[in-house]
C-alpha cells in the first residue's frame, strides 16, 4: 500500500492530495504559455491540446473536473440524427469522425457502441426517407467500428423492443452510436493532461484577471478550500468555462464576441426491468427526439430543452420536467412508467450561443472561438461529442498570443490513459478475476471504467481485501474504486465520488444517502479527514439530496431554483462570479 501511495505522488497523471499544495506553489512560481479556466470536457481537452503541443499548460477549476455541464449530458457519442433534417452536415460528419476516433484510438476502454430503434410510424414515404438520412450517418464520418443500419418488420421491432406498444410502430430500423460515463470521460482526459505535463488543480477559482497595458497576461485565483490567493502569469488564458462564459467575460472587463444562453436537459433514470428490451431507443416529439438509452442495469430518459435564467451551478429539475419525460415515453411503452419507478434525476445546461440577431442564434450547436482581448481567447457552444475538435480551435486561436511557433494539435493521435493495453486485458479478464479473488464480470466493469489502469486501483487494495468488497448499498461499485477516487482522480469532497468518480447519487433510489456515510469514511482515510469533517461531509451531502428531491416535485423553475440553492455547498469557500 505504502510503494503504491509512493507511486501516485510521483506519476503526473494522478491527482492525489499530497500534490494538491505542490502545484500550488507552482502555479505561484512559475510562468505558462496557456492557462485554461474550467474544468469540463472542453477545458480539459484544451489542456490535453496545449500540452501535448509541447506548452506550458496549467487548468484551474472553482468546483470539481466535470461538475457542470460535462456530467449531466445524455452520454453520448453521436453524430446528432436530427442535425441531418436541418442540414447540417458539416456537423454530423465531424460528430461521426469523433466517434469513430473514440471507438478505435482515444478512448476504446470508456466509449461503447450503443443500438438504437428508430420506430416507424408513416406508411410510404418515412422508412425510405429515414434510411436514405441513417445511409448518409452511417457512411459520413467513415465510421467503420459500428454495425450499419437493420430494417425491422413491425413483428422484428416489438422482438427486439417487446416493451413498446403494437400500436406505437408499423415497423423500425436500428441503428447504432457509442456512449461514454461523461464524468469519468473527462476526468481522464484531465489526467491524460496532467501524464503530458499540464497542471490541474480543482476547488481553485479564478476571481480576477492579470494585466500589462493592453493584454491579459494571466489571471488571480482563489483556493476554495482554505482562502489563500495567488497569481498565475500566462501569455494566453483560455475561457473554457461554458454556461459561465459571460460571467468570466464580465470579471476581464472586457465586451465578449458572442453570448451563451443556458438551456436546460433534464434526464430521468429507472431501473433496466422496467422497459423490456434488448435496445435503446430514439422517439421523435412535436419539438426534438427523446432518448431511452440503456445504461448498465438502467435506462436514461431525455431530453428536455428549455431555457434557463437562474443558478448556473445547480439547476433543478421540476414536476413539469419529469412529467414531460414520462407523458412522452409513456405514449409508445405497453407497460407506463410512473414516478415510483424513478431511480434518479439530473439536469444540467447547455451552453447555447445566442448572437444577436436571428441568424446568428442558429448557430446553437456549432461552437465559435474569439481572441476577445490580446491573450484572452474565449470558446462556447458546440456538443460534447466535438469536445477535441473545440479544444484544437482554441489553442489554434490562442496561437497569436504565444511565443515562437505553434505546433499542430496531434490530440487525434494521443490514446486517453488507460486505452493501451485495454483489448488483451479484455482477453485476460478471467486470469485477473482469479488472481484477485473477484468475478470476471466485476474485472470487466472496472476495465470499462479504468481499462490498463486496473492494475493500479486493484493494488490500492494489497494488505486489504475488505477493499475488494461491494459497497453495502451500492454494490455495484467496490471499496477500492472510492479509494482510488481521492488517492488518485482528484475527488475532495464526498459529492465528488458520489455524484461524479461514481453515478451512485443517479444510479440507486436512496441517491447516496445509505452508503454516503461508508463512503465518507474511505474518502476520508486518504484525505486526512477528521470525525468532525466526515460527519460534514455527509451532512451537506444530504443536504443535497433532500433539497434536489423536493426542488422535483415543484411545479415552476424559479421555485425549485429557491429549494435547490438554499442546500449547503461543498465548496462553501467559492465566491461569484463563479469560474
Amino acid at each position: 500500500m505504502a510503494s503504491a501511495q509512493h507511486a501516485a505522488e510521483t506519476n503526473p497523471a494522478r491527482l492525489g492530495p499530497r500534490k494538491r499544495e505542490e502545484t500550488w506553489q507552482r502555479l505561484g512560481k512559475e510562468t505558462f504559455d496557456v492557462v485554461v479556466i474550467g474544468g469540463g470536457v472542453v477545458g480539459a481537452g484544451t489542456a490535453l491540446d496545449a500540452a501535448t503541443r509541447g506548452l506550458r499548460v496549467a487548468l484551474v477549476e472553482a468546483r470539481d473536473l466535470a461538475s457542470g455541464t460535462s456530467s449531466r449530458s445524455s452520454k453520448l457519442f453521436h453524430g446528432g440524427l436530427r442535425y441531418l433534417e436541418q442540414l447540417e452536415f458539416g456537423l454530423v460528419r465531424e460528430a461521426l469522425r469523433e466517434r469513430e476516433l473514440m471507438l478505435t484510438t482515444i478512448a476504446p476502454h470508456l466509449v461503447k457502441p450503443v443500438s438504437f430503434l428508430y420506430p416507424l410510424t408513416h406508411r410510404v414515404w418515412e422508412r425510405p426517407y429515414t434510411a436514405a438520412g441513417l445511409l448518409m450517418y452511417d457512411t459520413m464520418g467513415g465510421s467503420k467500428s459500428v454495425p450499419g443500419q437493420k430494417h425491422l418488420t413491425r413483428a422484428g421491432a416489438l422482438r427486439m423492443v417487446p416493451a413498446l406498444k403494437r400500436s406505437a410502430l408499423i415497423g423500425g430500423i436500428r441503428y447504432y452510436d457509442a456512449q461514454s460515463d461523461d464524468a469519468r470521460h473527462t476526468m481522464t482526459v484531465a489526467r491524460t493532461a496532467a501524464h503530458y505535463g499540464a497542471i490541474v488543480r480543482t476547488s481553485t477559482q479564478v476571481v480576477g484577471f492579470l494585466r500589462e497595458a493592453d493584454r491579459v497576461s494571466g489571471v488571480r485565483v482563489r483556493d476554495v478550500e482554505d482562502g489563500r490567493e495567488t497569481e498565475i502569469s500566462a501569455a494566453v488564458v483560455i475561457n473554457c468555462t461554458g454556461v459561465w462564459t459571460d460571467e468570466l467575460q464580465r470579471l476581464s472587463g472586457g465586451r465578449g464576441r458572442f453570448r451563451v444562453r443556458a438551456s436546460k436537459g433534464v434526464h430521468i433514470v429507472v431501473p433496466r426491468d422496467r422497459i423490456v428490451s434488448e435496445s435503446g431507443m430514439i422517439l421523435r416529439t412535436e419539438k426534438s427526439v427523446l432518448f431511452v438509452i440503456p445504461w448498465r442495469n438502467h435506462w436514461i430518459v431525455g431530453t428536455t430543452d428549455t431555457d434557463w435564467n437562474l443558478d448556473l451551478a445547480h439547476p433543478a429539475a421540476t414536476k413539469h420536467d419529469i412529467d414531460y419525460l414520462l407523458e412522452h415515453v409513456n405514449s409508445v411503452l405497453a407497460t407506463p412508467l410512473t414516478h415510483d419507478d424513478i431511480e434518479g434525476v439530473y439536469a444540467g445546461l447547455r451552453p447555447l450561443l445566442a448572437g444577436e440577431s436571428e441568424e446568428t442564434s442558429k448557430l446553437s450547436r456549432e461552437h465559435a472561438v474569439a481572441r476577445v482581448a490580446p491573450g484572452l481567447v474565449a470558446i462556447a457552444g458546440g456538443k460534447y461529442t466535438t469536445y477535441r475538435v473545440m479544444a484544437a480551435d482554441a489553442v489554434d486561436a490562442a496561437a497569436v498570443d504565444l511565443p515562437g511557433r505553434s505546433q499542430p494539435s496531434i490530440t487525434d493521435k494521443v490514446p486517453l490513459i488507460g486505452a493501451d493495453g485495454y483489448h488483451a486485458l479484455v482477453n485476460q479478464a478471467d486470469h485477473l478475476a482469479a488472481e484477485h479473488g473477484l468475478h470476471p464480470y466485476r474485472v470487466r466493469h472496472l476495465l470499462d471504467r479504468y481499462g490498463s489502469l486496473v492494475h493500479e486501483v486493484l493494488a490500492l487494495a494489497e494488505g486489504r481485501p475488505e477493499l475488494l468488497k461491494p459497497i453495502e448499498h451500492a454494490p455495484d461499485y467496490l471499496g477500492v474504486e472510492v479509494v482510488y477516487a481521492a488517492a488518485h482522480e482528484g475527488a475532495l469532497h464526498l459529492e465528488d465520488v458520489l455524484a461524479r468518480r461514481t453515478r451512485i447519487s443517479i444510479e440507486y433510489a436512496h441517491r447516496g444517502v445509505d452508503c454516503a456515510e461508508q463512503v465518507a469514511d474511505l474518502v476520508g482515510e486518504v484525505l486526512g479527514w477528521s470525525p468532525e469533517t466526515v460527519k460534514h461531509e455527509v451532512e451537506v451531502y444530504r443536504g443535497r439530496v433532500e433539497a434536489e428531491r423536493e426542488s422535483q416535485s415543484q411545479p415552476s423553475d424559479e421555485a425549485a431554483d429557491a429549494l435547490r440553492i438554499a442546500a449547503p455547498e461543498a465548496r462553501s469557500g467559492i465566491v461569484a462570479p463563479v469560474s
